[in-house]
């Protein structure tokens, strides 16, 4: 298989070089953290002059460097290896291993010619909140499974076939290395099983592991649908769980936000410039994991190709929420939903997600949000189909999901 080219977060890393603070690689498990650091980030370093004997790394998981939990000898050794004034890069993989990590990397911090790099794998380090365990002094990159253009870079068919393999089996970048659909489906079911759910139950604790199991089916199920936690709650209510409280669900379900497998995207009131609370919708990580969670049945492709846009928009550093326009009809009010409000910095973006525009009143359809916005920021309809990009009378900016996904400088074409 070719080298998957990773350069969003390398180009992260290279960014963060040298600034004095701790960078912490998280995201969900599987998704190219150790990777990215050893060897891509590694043989960067190397293509700027750094000599090999000034990159310090320890794979903490591997039983030679066991002696190295210990949060002293970790300490010592690093310090042992600095000869001589010039930057020495620390990379660190698996860090939760070590006891108190938080102290030994707090203080090489004090030292002006160390930079470090670190990643981790068990719960502590899928926390959304793991930042906080270096005291302002962690810079977090956050790196996600493949993008569709990562995935397709290396996938062995043209991109019609790559997008109809992810859409069904997402970018967990192993999948690629899996031979049958047999064997992609196993491997996605057993990291959900065995990794992600395990990591949930330990660091949280979790006593009703039947209603976790049932809760992340439950999202997966609804990705692309308002929904909310009382609406899930009410859902276990009428089916007859009486023992469950409210408060369970709520907690329950950022528990798996923190780990990575979910993100919330909550409502803004276009017109009225503030946020609804409730309900909100939740889209998968990996688009693939959540179809496994369902054994791949209600693969209904309008759903998944709105998730993979929500994903490749994150991605590319958007802050994303589901907009809502107010429309007065015949003496009514009416709220048009927006698929995503993408902001970043000054840049804002509205995006409509389509099947398809085949007919007039499609096209009406999809449009009707849009048009009913007032302000000025840029406008796009996504499709499935291939076409070439367009304008309607509008402005909107009609464009196929492959130059979508494919070409990085999409929303400003």
């Amino acid at each position: 298989m070719k080298e998957i080219k990773r350069d969003i977060y390398l180009n992260k890393l290279i960014n963060r070089r040298e600034n004095n603070l701790v960078k912490v690689i998280t995201g969900i498990r599987r998704s190219g953290k150790s990777y990215l650091l050893d060897p891509i980030f590694k043989n960067y370093l190397i293509s700027t002059g750094v000599k090999e004997d000034h990159i310090i790394k320890l794979e903490l998981d591997k039983q030679q460097n066991k002696v190295y939990h210990d949060s002293n000898l970790l300490d010592n050794y690093i310090r042992s290896c600095i000869k001589d004034k010039n930057m020495y890069y620390v990379i660190l993989d698996e860090i939760q291993l070590v006891n108190d990590f938080e102290y030994v990397l707090n203080g090489l911090l004090y030292e002006k010619n160390i930079d470090i790099y670190v990643t981790g794998s068990n719960s502590k380090f899928l926390s959304s909140d793991i930042i906080t365990e270096f005291r302002g002094r962690g810079d977090q990159v956050k790196i996600h499974p493949l993008s569709f253009s990562e995935f397709s870079s290396v996938f062995p068919g043209d991109k019609y076939e790559a997008w109809n393999e992810y859409i069904m089996y997402g970018g967990m970048p192993l999948i690629l290395s899996k031979k049958t659909d047999e064997e992609k489906a196993q491997y996605l079911k057993e990291l959900f099983e065995q990794t992600y759910i395990k990591d949930i139950v330990e660091r949280n604790n979790i006593q009703r592991i039947d209603i976790l199991d049932a809760l992340i089916n439950m999202l997966s199920s609804s990705v692309g649908s308002l929904t909310n936690p009382q609406k899930l709650y009410d859902t276990f209510k009428s089916n007859g769980e009486k023992e469950l409280s409210l408060n369970t669900v709520n907690m329950y379900i950022k528990n798996i936000e923190d780990s990575f497998i979910v993100n919330k995207s909550h409502r803004y009131d276009i017109k009225g410039k503030k946020y609804i609370q409730t309900p909100l919708k939740y889209y998968f990580t990996d688009i693939g994991l959540r179809n496994a969670r369902l054994n791949f049945r209600q693969q209904e492709e309008n759903h998944l190709m709105e998730n993979v846009i929500y994903n490749e928009l994150l991605i590319r550093g958007y802050n994303v929420d589901v907009g809502v326009v107010e429309v007065r009809e015949v003496d009514k009010r009416k709220q048009l939903e927006v698929d995503f409000i993408c902001n970043l910095g000054s840049k804002r973006y509205y995006i409509q997600s389509a099947l398809n525009l085949d007919t007039h009143d499609k096209i009406i359809q999809e449009s009707k949000s849009l048009n009913n916005i007032g302000d000025s920021f840029k406008k796009i309809i996504v499709v499935k189909d291939n076409i070439k990009l367009w304008r309607n009378d509008e402005g909107i900016v009609i464009m196929g999901i492959q130059q979508f996904l494919l070409d990085k400088d999409s929303l400003d074409l």
